[in-house]
């Protein structure tokens, strides 16, 4: 799923914390030296890293809550790996906090503050391998390219009644596919060499998002498990997926595609080359 928060197509956010990662190291490592040779200048500088720490932080976790609420797919495993990381990243911060507040007060001693900092620390790694598994396994922040060097295409649309207008008729190459926010409902309009077709972007074993996966001779295969679906009856091709996916009707009409919502799981969804209008 492509990055809402990017700069010329670059997700913002695993650049971003690469700095509090840094910062946060570093205050550990001079306030652990600062104990050890009982230097106050190593803690002095540890105070300034800290203080980075969390303002870098913040910075940081700006896209990260755009991506978390408009990126990650709902109701998927990769949702619930996400609330994990943002809560352990949020618990990490106060920590660093509650160490940064203590530095000034007399009666905490420098090792209880390099406690706080080391469970912090700690956080921080266990932070950072969900991280790491929402872009390399959920595939969260990758911008998809499919056949014939299409782009990512994503779009949000009024629910204006049964037939909604959500593309023009030669808008996608074949094998090319397009996510339609509709409602609460979430729909890839897909090219087949025998028309369009549609159905439900959630893939029925995990949650993955089909629309960020590949399509090729009818099938839609999911980036995270590879379940494959057939696109115009919705049923599974291949598993771990057992479900099949709800499929919707589409026309056109001159110029104009169409989705028909309330066809969900009623049958194939009809190429616009085999229907009359």
């Amino acid at each position: 799923m492509k990055s809402k928060a990017t700069i010329k197509g670059h997700p913002l956010h695993p650049i971003l914390v690469a700095f509090p990662i840094a910062f946060f190291t570093g205050t550990l490592i001079f306030d652990v030296l600062g104990i050890l040779k009982d230097n106050p200048a190593y803690r002095q500088t540890a105070g300034f890293m800290e203080l980075a720490g969390l303002i870098a932080a913040c910075i940081a976790a700006v896209p990260g809550l755009i991506d978390y609420f408009y990126t990650v797919p709902p109701v998927s495993s990769a949702k619930k790996r996400a609330t994990q990381h943002g809560s352990i990243n949020l618990l990490m911060v106060l920590l660093f906090a509650s160490a940064y507040l203590l530095r000034n007060n007399n009666t905490v001693s420098f090792p209880v503050i390099a406690g706080l900092e080391l469970a912090g620390f700690i956080l921080l790694v266990i932070s950072g391998w969900l991280g790491g598994t929402l872009v390399y396994r959920n595939q969260i922040g990758i911008d998809p390219r499919y056949a014939g060097a299409g782009k990512w295409n994503e779009v949000y649309l009024k629910d204006s009644g049964n037939l909604i207008e959500v593309a023009a008729a030669g808008e996608l190459e074949i094998d090319q596919m397009k996510l339609l926010h509709i409602a609460d409902k979430r729909i890839v309009l897909g090219k087949t060499a025998e028309g369009y077709v549609a159905f439900d972007d959630r893939c029925t074993h995990k949650g993955g998002p089909l629309a960020g996966g590949a399509m090729i001779c009818g099938t839609v295969q999911c980036p995270w498990h590879g379940s494959q679906f057939d696109c115009k009856t919705g049923n599974v091709k291949a598993g771990p997926a057992k479900e099949k996916v709800a499929v919707y009707k589409v026309l056109q009409k001159g110029e104009k595609v169409y989705v028909n919502l309330f066809q969900g799981n009623a049958g194939g969804a009809t190429g616009i080359n085999s229907v009359s209008c």
